[in-house]
């Protein structure tokens, strides 16, 4: 599962912790870097990949010269006054995670007053569900990380939360302390948002010039079709290594 390497510009960007999206224990670290890593290559652009808590990571990718952006960011109208935002790279569904033992039903947001939330720091998490959480309609409760919240669930400080789909389903899968209680946890039928990922590239001359170029190369890709074939390598090495 390797991309090709270029021999160009190094292209340096920051990142979390976010299996199977980004991850730096996963082949090519992870679905979402193997994208950006082939089509910035195309680009004439070597792709080197900083880890850091998502704060961090938004912190030091628009602003630290030293850096090009951070990814995967999603679109928002207040994000894009601070940067150049690559084509699509990828989606994710956001919604709510529960326990089975204490359902949850919910059509429209105000339904979820008097529920308490867990969150992640900085975490976008739609405009609308945002919106209610800074009029203090919806109670929230703020944590480091999507693991830390699942901890949260599952002890009970929390009612529900809010995480990708795709990183609560590879978070049961892999992480050690959830598989005694993997299966009391709930992804909800409803989803919060669909999510467009992309690069966040910084505001200025150079961010520009690379939000371009690599631009112009994801325009000829079929990213779809790269996420496929990762995760069948992906399935191929582990039923090997089995």
């Amino acid at each position: 599962m390797q991309s090709s390497v270029a021999s160009g510009e190094i292209m340096r960007l920051t990142t979390l912790e976010w299996a199977p999206n980004v991850a730096s224990d996963m082949p090519e670290q992870g679905v979402i870097a193997s994208v950006v890593k082939q089509v910035a290559s195309q680009a004439g652009l070597e792709t080197q990949i900083r880890f850091a808590p998502w704060s961090r990571v938004v912190q030091v990718g628009a602003s630290d010269p030293a850096y090009a952006g951070y990814f995967p960011a999603f679109y928002t109208k207040e994000r894009e006054k601070t940067c150049y935002f690559s084509g699509v790279i990828g989606h994710t569904i956001i919604g709510f995670a529960y326990l089975k033992d204490k359902p949850l039903h919910w059509k429209k947001l105000p339904d979820l007053q008097g529920t308490t939330i867990g969150i992640v720091q900085e975490y976008v998490n739609g405009e609308d569900f945002d919106a209610l959480v800074r009029a203090h309609v919806l109670t929230t409760d703020i944590a480091p990380s999507d693991i830390s919240n699942l901890r949260k669930l599952l002890a009970g400080r929390v009612d529900v939360i809010v995480i990708s789909k795709e990183v609560l389903r590879q978070l049961l899968l892999t992480d050690p302390g959830l598989q005694a209680a993997k299966e009391q946890i709930v992804f909800h039928s409803k989803e919060l948002t669909n999510f467009s990922m992309h690069i966040c590239f910084q505001k200025n001359e150079r961010g520009l010039d690379l939000q371009k170029r690599f631009n112009a190369e994801l325009g000829k890709a079929n990213t779809k079709k790269m996420e496929n074939t990762y995760f069948q390598q992906l399935q191929t090495s582990k039923s090997g290594s089995r």
